[in-house]
Protein backbone atom coordinates (compact mmCIF):
# COMPACT_ATOMS: atom_id res chain seq x y z
CA UNK A 1 0.00 0.00 0.00
CA UNK A 2 1.24 3.51 -0.96
CA UNK A 3 1.84 5.76 2.40
CA UNK A 4 -0.39 8.94 2.31
CA UNK A 5 1.37 11.82 1.66
CA UNK A 6 1.16 15.67 1.74
CA UNK A 7 2.68 16.63 -1.65
CA UNK A 8 2.92 20.22 -0.81
CA UNK A 9 4.99 20.25 2.85
CA UNK A 10 4.18 19.58 6.09
CA UNK A 11 2.44 22.01 8.79
CA UNK A 12 -0.47 19.92 10.72
CA UNK A 13 -3.59 21.58 11.01
CA UNK A 14 -2.03 24.72 9.11
CA UNK A 15 -3.87 23.63 5.25
CA UNK A 16 -2.10 21.91 2.14
CA UNK A 17 0.01 24.30 0.86
CA UNK A 18 -0.10 27.42 3.34
CA UNK A 19 3.86 27.95 4.89
CA UNK A 20 4.51 29.21 7.87
CA UNK A 21 5.18 32.88 6.46
CA UNK A 22 1.65 32.80 5.72
CA UNK A 23 0.25 35.29 8.62
CA UNK A 24 -0.51 38.87 9.04
CA UNK A 25 1.77 41.50 8.14
CA UNK A 26 2.16 44.23 10.66
CA UNK A 27 -0.15 47.22 9.13
CA UNK A 28 -3.40 44.56 8.45
CA UNK A 29 -5.53 45.46 11.51
CA UNK A 30 -8.64 43.25 9.90
CA UNK A 31 -7.46 39.49 9.35
CA UNK A 32 -10.52 38.90 7.09
CA UNK A 33 -11.32 41.97 5.07
CA UNK A 34 -9.10 45.06 4.12
CA UNK A 35 -10.98 48.39 4.10
CA UNK A 36 -9.49 51.00 1.73
CA UNK A 37 -7.27 53.46 3.12
CA UNK A 38 -7.52 52.28 6.78
CA UNK A 39 -4.06 50.46 6.69
CA UNK A 40 -1.10 52.79 7.15
CA UNK A 41 1.91 51.46 5.36
CA UNK A 42 5.60 51.67 7.08
CA UNK A 43 8.86 50.96 6.01
CA UNK A 44 9.62 47.40 4.60
CA UNK A 45 5.95 46.54 3.27
CA UNK A 46 4.33 45.95 -0.23
CA UNK A 47 0.82 45.96 -0.57
CA UNK A 48 -0.69 44.61 -3.81
CA UNK A 49 -4.31 45.41 -4.80
CA UNK A 50 -5.74 43.25 -8.02
CA UNK A 51 -7.89 46.66 -9.16
CA UNK A 52 -8.82 44.62 -12.37
CA UNK A 53 -8.62 40.65 -13.10
CA UNK A 54 -10.00 40.12 -16.71
CA UNK A 55 -9.17 40.56 -20.44
CA UNK A 56 -13.20 40.10 -21.75
CA UNK A 57 -15.76 40.18 -20.88
CA UNK A 58 -15.83 42.69 -18.60
CA UNK A 59 -18.44 41.66 -15.69
CA UNK A 60 -19.85 42.73 -12.01
CA UNK A 61 -17.18 41.33 -10.49
CA UNK A 62 -14.06 41.92 -12.82
CA UNK A 63 -13.13 45.02 -14.55
CA UNK A 64 -9.74 44.97 -17.09
CA UNK A 65 -6.36 44.33 -16.09
CA UNK A 66 -4.71 46.34 -13.58
CA UNK A 67 -2.63 46.11 -10.37
CA UNK A 68 -1.20 48.48 -7.84
CA UNK A 69 1.85 47.94 -6.19
CA UNK A 70 2.17 50.20 -2.68
CA UNK A 71 5.77 50.65 -1.21
CA UNK A 72 5.25 51.63 2.55
CA UNK A 73 7.05 54.14 4.13
CA UNK A 74 7.50 57.10 6.59
CA UNK A 75 5.36 59.71 4.68
CA UNK A 76 1.56 59.46 5.19
CA UNK A 77 0.68 58.00 1.68
CA UNK A 78 2.76 55.00 -0.36
CA UNK A 79 5.13 54.98 -2.73
CA UNK A 80 2.21 53.80 -6.10
CA UNK A 81 3.06 52.04 -8.84
CA UNK A 82 0.42 50.97 -11.76
CA UNK A 83 0.52 48.21 -13.91
CA UNK A 84 -1.65 48.35 -16.45
CA UNK A 85 -4.87 50.51 -16.39
CA UNK A 86 -7.88 48.07 -18.26
CA UNK A 87 -11.32 49.35 -18.31
CA UNK A 88 -12.97 50.17 -14.63
CA UNK A 89 -10.21 49.57 -12.70
CA UNK A 90 -9.62 53.17 -11.30
CA UNK A 91 -13.48 52.60 -10.23
CA UNK A 92 -12.02 49.97 -8.01
CA UNK A 93 -8.78 52.66 -6.66
CA UNK A 94 -11.41 55.29 -5.99
CA UNK A 95 -13.42 52.45 -3.97
CA UNK A 96 -9.93 51.29 -2.05
CA UNK A 97 -9.58 55.14 -1.20
CA UNK A 98 -6.53 55.79 -3.49
CA UNK A 99 -6.27 59.58 -4.07
CA UNK A 100 -7.06 60.36 -7.60
CA UNK A 101 -4.24 63.18 -7.63
CA UNK A 102 -2.04 60.43 -6.56
CA UNK A 103 -2.96 57.91 -9.60
CA UNK A 104 0.33 57.85 -11.55
CA UNK A 105 3.25 55.90 -12.83
CA UNK A 106 1.25 54.07 -14.68
CA UNK A 107 3.20 50.85 -16.71
CA UNK A 108 1.39 49.58 -19.62
CA UNK A 109 2.35 45.61 -20.76
CA UNK A 110 0.91 46.42 -24.04
CA UNK A 111 -1.66 48.31 -25.73
CA UNK A 112 -4.55 46.13 -26.16
CA UNK A 113 -7.29 48.26 -24.74
CA UNK A 114 -8.11 46.05 -21.99
CA UNK A 115 -4.81 46.62 -20.28
CA UNK A 116 -4.64 50.61 -20.61
CA UNK A 117 -8.61 51.86 -21.54
CA UNK A 118 -8.81 53.64 -18.46
CA UNK A 119 -6.25 55.54 -19.27
CA UNK A 120 -7.95 58.16 -21.39
CA UNK A 121 -11.09 58.18 -18.86
CA UNK A 122 -9.04 59.33 -15.92
CA UNK A 123 -6.22 61.19 -16.98
CA UNK A 124 -7.99 64.58 -17.56
CA UNK A 125 -10.39 63.98 -14.39
CA UNK A 126 -7.36 63.54 -12.09
CA UNK A 127 -5.73 66.69 -13.22
CA UNK A 128 -8.57 68.30 -12.61
CA UNK A 129 -8.86 66.56 -9.43
CA UNK A 130 -5.96 68.06 -7.42
CA UNK A 131 -3.16 66.44 -9.91
CA UNK A 132 -1.76 69.27 -10.67
CA UNK A 133 1.62 68.05 -12.06
CA UNK A 134 2.37 65.47 -15.50
CA UNK A 135 1.29 62.04 -15.72
CA UNK A 136 4.00 59.42 -15.72
CA UNK A 137 3.24 56.53 -18.57
CA UNK A 138 6.21 53.51 -19.14
CA UNK A 139 5.34 51.50 -22.07
CA UNK A 140 6.96 49.78 -25.00
CA UNK A 141 7.58 50.91 -28.27
CA UNK A 142 6.47 49.26 -31.22
CA UNK A 143 7.70 47.83 -34.50
CA UNK A 144 7.31 50.61 -35.54
CA UNK A 145 7.05 54.26 -34.30
CA UNK A 146 3.35 54.93 -35.05
CA UNK A 147 2.64 51.09 -33.09
CA UNK A 148 4.18 52.11 -29.76
CA UNK A 149 3.14 53.93 -26.51
CA UNK A 150 4.10 57.82 -27.30
CA UNK A 151 1.92 57.66 -30.47
CA UNK A 152 -0.91 55.64 -28.06
CA UNK A 153 -0.60 58.88 -25.96
CA UNK A 154 -0.35 61.08 -28.22
CA UNK A 155 -3.11 60.26 -30.14
CA UNK A 156 -4.82 59.78 -27.22
CA UNK A 157 -4.66 63.61 -26.42
CA UNK A 158 -6.12 64.21 -29.40
CA UNK A 159 -8.98 62.09 -29.12
CA UNK A 160 -9.66 64.19 -26.09
CA UNK A 161 -9.16 67.51 -27.53
CA UNK A 162 -12.63 68.68 -26.74
CA UNK A 163 -12.54 67.40 -23.17
CA UNK A 164 -9.02 69.13 -22.65
CA UNK A 165 -10.50 72.72 -23.57
CA UNK A 166 -13.36 72.45 -21.75
CA UNK A 167 -11.51 71.68 -18.28
CA UNK A 168 -9.04 74.17 -18.90
CA UNK A 169 -11.25 76.47 -17.10
CA UNK A 170 -10.38 74.75 -14.11
CA UNK A 171 -7.00 74.94 -12.45
CA UNK A 172 -4.98 71.63 -14.09
CA UNK A 173 -1.70 73.43 -13.89
CA UNK A 174 0.77 70.79 -15.61
CA UNK A 175 -1.84 68.08 -15.09
CA UNK A 176 -2.64 67.65 -18.82
CA UNK A 177 1.46 66.76 -19.14
CA UNK A 178 2.19 63.54 -19.99
CA UNK A 179 5.69 62.52 -19.27
CA UNK A 180 6.14 59.26 -21.52
CA UNK A 181 9.14 56.76 -20.88
CA UNK A 182 8.89 54.57 -24.17
CA UNK A 183 11.49 52.06 -23.89
CA UNK A 184 12.56 49.80 -26.59
CA UNK A 185 10.24 46.10 -25.91
CA UNK A 186 13.11 44.42 -27.52
CA UNK A 187 15.42 44.92 -24.61
CA UNK A 188 16.19 42.10 -22.20
CA UNK A 189 15.94 42.92 -18.82
CA UNK A 190 16.12 46.83 -19.87
CA UNK A 191 15.69 49.38 -16.67
CA UNK A 192 12.85 51.43 -17.37
CA UNK A 193 12.63 53.22 -13.69
CA UNK A 194 15.32 53.73 -11.10
CA UNK A 195 14.37 55.84 -8.30
CA UNK A 196 15.10 56.09 -4.69
CA UNK A 197 15.55 52.26 -4.32
CA UNK A 198 12.91 51.02 -7.17
CA UNK A 199 14.11 49.48 -9.96
CA UNK A 200 11.66 48.57 -12.93
CA UNK A 201 12.95 46.06 -15.30
CA UNK A 202 11.18 45.13 -18.50
CA UNK A 203 11.31 42.19 -21.57
CA UNK A 204 9.62 41.03 -24.53
CA UNK A 205 6.92 38.75 -24.69
CA UNK A 206 5.40 36.59 -27.45
CA UNK A 207 2.06 37.81 -27.95
CA UNK A 208 0.99 37.72 -31.15
CA UNK A 209 2.30 41.14 -32.56
CA UNK A 210 5.79 42.20 -31.45
CA UNK A 211 5.34 45.05 -28.76
CA UNK A 212 4.73 43.13 -25.41
CA UNK A 213 6.61 43.30 -22.28
CA UNK A 214 6.77 41.97 -18.80
CA UNK A 215 7.76 43.87 -15.75
CA UNK A 216 10.07 43.31 -12.74
CA UNK A 217 9.92 45.68 -9.55
CA UNK A 218 12.58 45.45 -7.33
CA UNK A 219 12.32 47.75 -4.13
CA UNK A 220 16.28 47.01 -3.46
CA UNK A 221 16.18 48.41 0.32
CA UNK A 222 14.28 45.87 1.81
CA UNK A 223 14.97 42.63 -0.89
CA UNK A 224 11.17 42.68 -2.09
CA UNK A 225 9.95 41.86 -5.83
CA UNK A 226 7.48 41.66 -8.06
CA UNK A 227 6.45 40.45 -11.50
CA UNK A 228 3.81 40.94 -13.84
CA UNK A 229 3.92 39.14 -16.79
CA UNK A 230 1.79 40.94 -19.08
CA UNK A 231 0.41 38.60 -21.98
CA UNK A 232 2.02 36.12 -23.85
CA UNK A 233 3.15 32.40 -24.53
CA UNK A 234 5.06 30.66 -21.83
CA UNK A 235 8.97 31.85 -22.49
CA UNK A 236 12.23 30.97 -20.75
CA UNK A 237 13.15 34.80 -20.25
CA UNK A 238 10.11 35.34 -18.09
CA UNK A 239 11.56 32.15 -16.29
CA UNK A 240 15.30 33.76 -15.83
CA UNK A 241 14.28 37.86 -15.30
CA UNK A 242 11.10 35.75 -12.66
CA UNK A 243 13.92 33.90 -10.84
CA UNK A 244 13.18 34.48 -7.13
CA UNK A 245 10.58 37.23 -7.37
CA UNK A 246 8.47 37.17 -3.94
CA UNK A 247 5.32 37.51 -5.92
CA UNK A 248 5.17 36.45 -9.43
CA UNK A 249 1.85 37.46 -11.21
CA UNK A 250 1.09 35.31 -14.36
CA UNK A 251 -1.76 36.11 -17.07
CA UNK A 252 -3.32 32.54 -17.42
CA UNK A 253 -5.95 30.90 -19.71
CA UNK A 254 -7.11 27.57 -19.07
CA UNK A 255 -6.88 24.64 -21.70
CA UNK A 256 -10.33 23.79 -21.67
CA UNK A 257 -11.32 24.10 -25.34
CA UNK A 258 -14.05 21.58 -25.22
CA UNK A 259 -15.46 22.68 -21.66
CA UNK A 260 -15.19 26.01 -23.21
CA UNK A 261 -17.45 25.54 -26.04
CA UNK A 262 -20.07 23.58 -24.28
CA UNK A 263 -20.56 27.11 -21.96
CA UNK A 264 -19.49 29.65 -24.19
CA UNK A 265 -20.75 28.79 -27.36
CA UNK A 266 -17.11 29.62 -28.93
CA UNK A 267 -16.18 26.76 -31.35
CA UNK A 268 -13.90 24.55 -30.02
CA UNK A 269 -10.86 25.04 -32.90
CA UNK A 270 -11.37 29.16 -32.11
CA UNK A 271 -10.76 28.78 -28.42
CA UNK A 272 -7.94 26.75 -29.57
CA UNK A 273 -6.26 29.03 -31.62
CA UNK A 274 -6.32 31.95 -29.59
CA UNK A 275 -4.64 29.91 -26.76
CA UNK A 276 -1.77 28.04 -29.26
CA UNK A 277 -0.84 31.93 -30.45
CA UNK A 278 -1.11 34.76 -27.72
CA UNK A 279 -1.53 33.37 -24.12
CA UNK A 280 -0.11 30.98 -21.25
CA UNK A 281 -2.16 27.85 -20.54
CA UNK A 282 -2.44 26.74 -16.70
CA UNK A 283 -0.55 24.14 -17.04
CA UNK A 284 2.24 26.42 -18.43
CA UNK A 285 1.80 28.75 -15.99
CA UNK A 286 2.11 26.10 -13.36
CA UNK A 287 5.04 25.24 -14.77
CA UNK A 288 6.66 29.01 -14.80
CA UNK A 289 5.65 28.94 -11.38
CA UNK A 290 7.96 25.78 -10.32
CA UNK A 291 11.05 27.23 -12.40
CA UNK A 292 10.74 30.70 -10.69
CA UNK A 293 10.18 29.55 -7.16
CA UNK A 294 8.20 32.72 -5.92
CA UNK A 295 7.06 33.29 -2.54
CA UNK A 296 3.53 33.43 -4.11
CA UNK A 297 2.48 33.01 -7.49
CA UNK A 298 -0.96 34.71 -9.11
CA UNK A 299 -2.82 34.30 -11.88
CA UNK A 300 -4.19 37.27 -13.16
CA UNK A 301 -6.20 38.66 -16.68
CA UNK A 302 -8.22 35.30 -16.87
CA UNK A 303 -12.27 34.87 -17.48
CA UNK A 304 -13.83 32.75 -14.15
CA UNK A 305 -16.43 30.83 -15.39
CA UNK A 306 -17.90 29.09 -12.50
CA UNK A 307 -17.21 25.87 -10.39
CA UNK A 308 -16.49 23.86 -13.24
CA UNK A 309 -13.68 25.81 -15.05
CA UNK A 310 -12.31 26.81 -11.66
CA UNK A 311 -11.88 23.10 -10.81
CA UNK A 312 -9.87 22.86 -13.84
CA UNK A 313 -7.95 25.57 -13.88
CA UNK A 314 -6.48 25.20 -10.24
CA UNK A 315 -5.83 21.29 -11.24
CA UNK A 316 -3.87 22.23 -14.39
CA UNK A 317 -1.70 24.85 -12.17
CA UNK A 318 -1.21 22.43 -9.50
CA UNK A 319 0.15 19.82 -12.29
CA UNK A 320 2.89 21.71 -11.93
CA UNK A 321 2.91 24.41 -8.91
CA UNK A 322 2.84 23.34 -5.30
CA UNK A 323 3.25 26.40 -3.76
CA UNK A 324 1.23 29.22 -2.17
CA UNK A 325 -1.50 30.45 -4.90
CA UNK A 326 -4.39 32.97 -5.29
CA UNK A 327 -6.06 34.57 -7.77
CA UNK A 328 -6.12 38.15 -8.45
CA UNK A 329 -9.94 38.28 -8.90
CA UNK A 330 -12.70 39.08 -8.34
CA UNK A 331 -11.47 42.57 -8.46
CA UNK A 332 -9.78 44.00 -5.39
CA UNK A 333 -8.16 41.00 -3.54
CA UNK A 334 -5.44 42.40 -1.29
CA UNK A 335 -1.92 40.77 -0.99
CA UNK A 336 0.23 42.28 1.85
CA UNK A 337 4.02 40.84 1.48
CA UNK A 338 7.07 41.78 4.00
CA UNK A 339 10.11 39.79 4.64
CA UNK A 340 8.89 37.08 6.48
CA UNK A 341 5.28 37.35 5.84
CA UNK A 342 2.66 36.95 3.36
CA UNK A 343 -1.24 37.88 3.79
CA UNK A 344 -3.70 37.46 1.20
CA UNK A 345 -7.67 38.59 1.64
CA UNK A 346 -10.50 40.48 0.00
CA UNK A 347 -11.48 44.31 0.47
CA UNK A 348 -14.83 45.46 1.27
CA UNK A 349 -15.97 47.65 -1.61
CA UNK A 350 -18.47 50.77 -0.79
CA UNK A 351 -20.61 50.78 -3.41
CA UNK A 352 -21.03 54.28 -3.71
CA UNK A 353 -17.47 55.15 -2.76
CA UNK A 354 -16.75 58.46 -2.24
CA UNK A 355 -13.13 59.63 -3.22
CA UNK A 356 -10.08 60.13 -1.06
CA UNK A 357 -10.51 63.68 0.79
CA UNK A 358 -8.09 66.07 -1.08
CA UNK A 359 -4.82 66.58 1.55
CA UNK A 360 -3.00 70.19 1.13
CA UNK A 361 0.68 68.39 1.89
CA UNK A 362 0.17 65.97 -1.23
CA UNK A 363 1.19 69.16 -3.03
CA UNK A 364 4.16 69.91 -0.89
CA UNK A 365 7.72 68.86 -1.47
CA UNK A 366 8.87 66.46 1.23
CA UNK A 367 9.41 68.34 4.22
CA UNK A 368 8.70 71.65 2.99
CA UNK A 369 6.96 73.58 5.90
CA UNK A 370 2.95 73.99 5.19
CA UNK A 371 2.17 77.46 4.10
CA UNK A 372 -0.74 79.51 5.37
CA UNK A 373 -2.31 79.60 2.12
CA UNK A 374 -1.48 78.05 -1.53
CA UNK A 375 -2.08 79.40 -4.56
CA UNK A 376 -4.13 77.27 -7.39
CA UNK A 377 -3.00 77.13 -10.35
CA UNK A 378 -4.37 79.88 -12.80
CA UNK A 379 -7.03 78.17 -15.61
CA UNK A 380 -5.68 78.89 -18.88
CA UNK A 381 -8.99 79.61 -20.40
CA UNK A 382 -12.45 81.60 -19.17
CA UNK A 383 -15.88 80.08 -20.45
CA UNK A 384 -16.30 82.88 -22.69
CA UNK A 385 -13.12 81.95 -24.54
CA UNK A 386 -14.47 78.75 -25.84
CA UNK A 387 -18.75 79.59 -25.77
CA UNK A 388 -20.79 81.77 -28.14
CA UNK A 389 -22.98 83.73 -26.04
CA UNK A 390 -26.21 82.88 -27.36
CA UNK A 391 -25.23 79.50 -25.57
CA UNK A 392 -25.16 81.24 -21.88
CA UNK A 393 -28.20 83.42 -22.72
CA UNK A 394 -30.15 80.83 -23.30
CA UNK A 395 -29.45 79.51 -19.65
CA UNK A 396 -32.51 79.72 -17.08
CA UNK A 397 -32.09 82.42 -14.46
CA UNK A 398 -30.98 81.09 -11.57
CA UNK A 399 -33.16 83.09 -9.41
CA UNK A 400 -36.20 81.36 -10.59
CA UNK A 401 -34.87 77.94 -9.58
CA UNK A 402 -33.00 78.99 -6.29
CA UNK A 403 -35.54 79.64 -3.22
CA UNK A 404 -35.00 83.06 -1.70
CA UNK A 405 -33.68 81.67 1.83
CA UNK A 406 -30.61 79.94 -0.45
CA UNK A 407 -29.53 81.70 -3.64
CA UNK A 408 -26.39 83.04 -4.09
CA UNK A 409 -24.24 84.90 -6.35
CA UNK A 410 -22.79 82.55 -9.09
CA UNK A 411 -18.86 81.82 -9.78
CA UNK A 412 -18.70 81.60 -13.04
CA UNK A 413 -15.29 83.71 -13.83
CA UNK A 414 -11.90 82.86 -12.58
CA UNK A 415 -10.87 86.05 -10.19
CA UNK A 416 -7.77 87.69 -11.78
CA UNK A 417 -5.88 87.86 -8.80
CA UNK A 418 -6.36 84.09 -9.06
CA UNK A 419 -8.15 81.92 -5.77
CA UNK A 420 -5.96 80.32 -2.80
CA UNK A 421 -6.51 77.40 -0.32
CA UNK A 422 -6.32 77.74 3.40
CA UNK A 423 -4.07 74.04 3.92
CA UNK A 424 -4.57 74.57 7.88
CA UNK A 425 -8.49 75.18 7.53
CA UNK A 426 -8.82 72.10 5.21
CA UNK A 427 -7.26 69.78 7.63
CA UNK A 428 -8.71 71.27 10.54
CA UNK A 429 -11.90 69.66 9.02
CA UNK A 430 -11.13 66.51 9.24
CA UNK A 431 -9.90 66.67 12.43
CA UNK A 432 -6.22 66.38 11.80
CA UNK A 433 -2.93 68.88 13.74
CA UNK A 434 -1.04 69.60 10.90
CA UNK A 435 1.88 70.48 13.19
CA UNK A 436 1.41 67.07 15.45
CA UNK A 437 4.24 64.62 14.75
CA UNK A 438 1.75 61.54 14.06
CA UNK A 439 -0.51 63.44 12.01
CA UNK A 440 -0.80 60.83 9.47
CA UNK A 441 -4.54 60.82 7.90
CA UNK A 442 -4.54 57.52 6.17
Amino acid sequence: MTESKNPYGKRPGGGISLPEEYRPTPSVKNRNVYFGGMEHLGPGEMRISFLGSTPWPPTRSQAGTSMLVELGQKADQPRRFFFDLGNGSVKNAIALQVPPALINDIFISHLHSDHFADLPYSYPFTAWGGRWTPLRVYGPSGRTPELGTKSMVKHMKKMLAWHEDNFDVNPIGDGYEIEVTEFDWKDEGGICYDQDGVVVRHWPRSHVKDGASAFRLDWEEYDLSFVWTGDGRPDEKTAHYGAGADVFVSEGQMDTPALQALKFGMPEDIMKYVLDTSHTMYYAAGYLFDKVQPRIAAINHYEAGGGATDAESIAEIRSHWKGLFMWGGPDCQILNVTKDAIWAREAAMPEGAAVASLDPRWMMPEGAPLPDKMKLPQPKLQREDQQEQFVRDMEIDPHLYYPADVDRPLIQNWPEEGMYLDPREMLAARGIDPDADDDADE
